[in-house]
C-alpha cells in the first residue's frame, strides 16, 4: 500500500485545515500521527475502513475529525480550532492487522509527512 498525504500548511490559531491521505490499496485501518523535533511520533486519530470505527487522542477530541471515502480510498483529517501545540509533521499510515487503532507499532505502511504550522 502506498500512501500520499497532502493538505498541510500555515494557519493561525483557531483556524482549520484538512489533511488528505490517498491510499493505493485497502487495508484494515488508517491512522494519522504527528511528530515534532525531539519528540516521539504520536497517534492522533485512526479509522477502520469497513465499519468506520474511530479513535482519537485526548488532546484532539472535539476538534479533529477523521473520515474515509471508500470509493476514493482516501482518508481525511479535518482539524478545527487549531492550537500552536498542534504544530507538527503529520503522517498517515495504514495497517493490515486488527487491533487498537492507536498502536503505532501495528502500522505497516507510512506516507510522507505533511507539515502543519499553527501560528499564535
Amino acid at each position: 500500500v502506498q500512501l500520499q498525504a497532502s493538505g498541510g500548511g500555515l494557519v493561525q490559531a483557531g483556524g482549520s485545515l484538512t489533511l488528505s491521505c490517498a491510499a493505493s490499496g485497502r487495508s484494515y485501518a488508517m491512522g494519522w500521527f504527528r511528530q515534532v523535533p525531539g519528540k516521539e511520533r504520536e497517534f492522533v486519530a485512526g479509522i477502520s475502513w469497513s465499519i468506520g470505527t474511530t479513535s482519537y487522542t485526548d488532546s484532539v477530541k472535539g476538534r479533529f475529525t477523521i473520515s474515509r471515502d471508500n470509493v476514493k480510498n482516501t482518508v481525511y483529517l479535518q482539524m478545527n480550532r487549531l492550537k500552536p501545540e498542534d504544530t507538527a509533521v503529520y503522517y498517515c499510515a495504514a495497517r493490515e492487522g486488527y487491533g487498537p487503532l492507536h498502536f503505532i507499532s501495528a502500522y505497516d505502511y507510512w506516507g510522507q509527512g505533511t507539515l502543519v504550522t499553527v501560528s499564535s
